[in-house]
């Protein structure tokens, strides 16, 4: 699997747009998946988070959603660091959308009610892979939480 995943990120500059669009999906999903792991607990809230995000961020149905799912646990079973999926969304996200990620994942990890240090982490990394200023880091972490509340 992980070769497969490997081919796919690789043959990204290749694809159709559909297929770019959905690689592009997948690797959001799958970060969002990791985060949810992050503290070892994906519980319910957790993953219905991850869905209004993926539906509000790429404008998906519930299939979908679920069919991307499917294939991000996969992933995130089989990747070895987010430097895959990261690549992936920097390269076709502006930074407006960066942001929007980040305060995606901010949301997963507030879902539960609790904010895990080991989701904190996994933010932080991504953040940086991502190039997202800290102004705009801490601006999306309030804004989560805030709305979480």
């Amino acid at each position: 699997m992980i070769t497969k995943l490997k081919e796919l990120f690789a043959s990204f500059n290749t694809a159709t747009e559909q297929t770019q669009q959905h690689t592009i999906e997948l690797a959001a999903a799958s970060l969002m998946v990791e985060l949810a792991r992050a503290d070892l607990i994906i519980d319910d809230q957790e993953m219905q988070r991850i869905i209004q995000n993926m539906q509000s961020l790429f404008n998906l149905s519930n299939t979908d959603v679920n069919a991307i799912l499917d294939n991000a646990h996969q992933c995130a079973n089989d990747s070895t660091s987010t430097y895959e999926f990261t690549k992936v969304i920097s390269g076709h996200f502006d930074a407006e959308q960066r942001v929007q990620l980040i305060e995606a994942l901010w949301r997963v990890a507030y879902a539960d009610g609790e904010l895990d240090k080991y989701e904190e982490h996994f933010i932080r990394k991504v953040n940086d892979l991502l190039y997202v200023s800290h102004s705009d880091f801490i601006r999306a972490k309030y804004a989560a939480r805030n709305n979480s509340l």
